[in-house]
């Protein structure tokens, strides 16, 4: 492990968080800005501690001159979003870029996980611009809802006092949650329409309190 310096290792990592942070939040903000509903919520990212990839390279075999190309989630993003239809949307949106390409995808949505994990992930190579020039990583988008974010959440802090060996109750008890979550993403999609007027609404009234004939009336 010590031949890898691993402050400089991971600088374009880091780099690569930061640029498509944003740039997903930037795309939000287009579709809010042309008055359209985003499929993108919330926007998040983060960088593997040196720990994490030491650990997760023991455990797969991971040799260090494979670990830039086995390792697919050094650089990690999540978006988060309203419903399980804006999950599709996003990655459709995502294969349309030009300024990176899909590599793979998994999808823990239509075949979840046995412990009930959702989530839809996206593995894409990204070029990040160095002072040595142009290099590609490889970087993982997990794309999920609300509802699936909260129950992952949960999952993975658990896991960590558990260390992945859970008692059987709560394992089942996770199940049970997991399915109640994607319940409650199904019934949110069957008044989707209801829903997003009722935002359109609320958006539009906050705006037209804020506009300058509004205020001069105060």
């Amino acid at each position: 492990m010590s031949e890898i310096k691993w402050n400089e290792f991971l600088i374009p990592y880091s780099q690569a968080v930061d640029e498509l942070k944003i740039k997903f939040r930037n795309l939000r903000k287009e579709f809010l800005e042309k008055n359209e509903h985003s499929p993108i919520e919330f926007v998040t990212g983060r960088v593997k501690t040196v720990d994490s990839i030491k650990e997760k390279m023991r455990r797969r075999f991971i040799s260090e001159d494979l670990l830039k190309q086995d390792m697919q989630d050094i650089a990690g993003i999540r978006i988060q979003c309203q419903f399980v239809e804006d999950i599709y949307e996003v990655a459709k949106l995502l294969h349309i870029r030009e300024d990176m390409q899909v590599i793979e995808e998994r999808d823990y949505i239509a075949n979840s996980k046995p412990s009930g994990y959702r989530s839809y992930h996206v593995v894409i190579e990204y070029p990040i611009q160095t002072s040595k020039g142009q290099i590609n990583i490889l970087a993982e988008i997990q794309i999920r809802t609300l509802a699936m974010n909260f129950w992952s959440t949960i999952e993975h802090s658990l896991n960590y006092k558990y260390k992945g060996d859970f008692p059987e109750e709560i394992n089942e008890r996770l199940k049970r949650a997991a399915e109640a979550s994607f319940m409650l993403d199904e019934e949110m999609s069957k008044i989707r329409e209801e829903i997003q007027d009722a935002q359109q609404y609320f958006t539009d009234r906050k705006r037209d309190l804020n506009s300058p004939t509004e205020q001069n009336k105060k």
